[in-house]
C-alpha cells in the first residue's frame, strides 16, 4: 500500500449486503470518492489500534489495486467509514496493516 490515499471526512457509504446465506456473505459497499465517482468496495480486513477499529476496502471491480483504510465509527448503534485526515494516524495504521499483509504473504507462500 505504497499511496497515501487519504479521504476527507466521512465518506458516502451504503451497506449493500443480503440477507442471505451468512457463511459466504461479502460486505459491499458503495464509496464515493473525492471526485464523486461512486466505487463498489469490499471489506477485506478489519484491525484495531489504540481503541479505535479500522476497515480495509479492496474495489470490487479492481481488487489488485491499492486498498483504502477508514476508521469506524459508531453513533446511536450505527457504524460509519471515516475518512483517516491525520497525518500521524495515517502513518500508525498503514504500518500496522503493511505488516499484517507481509505476514499473510509468508504463510500464503
Amino acid at each position: 500500500m505504497s499511496e497515501h490515499d487519504h479521504k476527507n471526512g466521512e465518506e458516502h457509504v451504503h451497506d449493500e449486503n443480503c440477507n442471505h446465506d451468512h457463511d459466504h456473505e461479502e460486505h459491499v459497499f458503495l464509496v464515493t470518492d473525492e471526485e464523486g465517482k461512486e466505487r463498489e468496495m469490499v471489506m477485506v480486513y478489519t484491525f484495531e489500534s489504540e481503541e479505535q477499529v479500522y476497515a480495509v476496502l479492496l474495489d470490487r471491480n479492481d481488487p489488485e489495486a491499492d486498498g483504502v483504510i477508514f476508521r469506524i465509527e459508531e453513533e446511536d448503534g450505527e457504524a460509519f467509514l471515516v475518512g483517516i485526515e491525520d497525518d500521524a494516524e495515517w502513518d500508525r495504521v498503514t504500518r500496522i496493516y503493511e505488516e499484517v499483509a507481509q505476514r499473510e504473504n509468508e504463510q500464503n507462500s
